[in-house]
């Protein structure tokens, strides 16, 4: 089992960053892929950023490309997700998820095992 606590999330206004950490315990010999998603109000969870442990794979949501990264420490077993140029539309409870599973899609959560308990970012304008 693995264990996922996030951090970092807040206020901020539009236009500036903030920088999520995803802090991993437990069986992470086990983790395959890590990623972001994030759910606004009303609207269904969405992908945000994913990528393989090992960081030969990494994908983006065509609305963050350019603003967001998504890094990684094995040392901390910790995932990031550096947030720049924040806007409104941002505006969501973000959650670090692990892929245990080598054939998963980085993109889908259906194919994520574990998740953590959210963290709200909240973008004024």
């Amino acid at each position: 089992q693995v264990q996922l606590v996030e951090s970092g999330g807040g206020l901020v206004q539009a236009g500036g960053s903030l920088r999520l950490s995803c802090a991993a315990s437990g069986r992470t010999f086990s983790i395959y892929a890590m990623g972001w998603f994030r759910q606004a109000p009303g609207k269904e969870r969405e992908f945000v950023a994913g990528m393989r442990w090992s960081g030969s794979i990494i994908y983006y949501a065509d609305s963050v490309k350019g603003r967001f990264s998504i890094s990684r420490d094995n040392a901390k077993n910790t995932v990031y997700l550096q947030m720049n140029s924040l806007k409104p539309e941002d505006t969501a409870v973000y959650y670090c998820a692990v892929q245990r599973g080598a054939l998963g899609d980085l993109r889908s959560d259906r194919d994520y095992d574990y998740w953590g308990q959210g963290t709200q970012v909240t973008v004024s304008s």
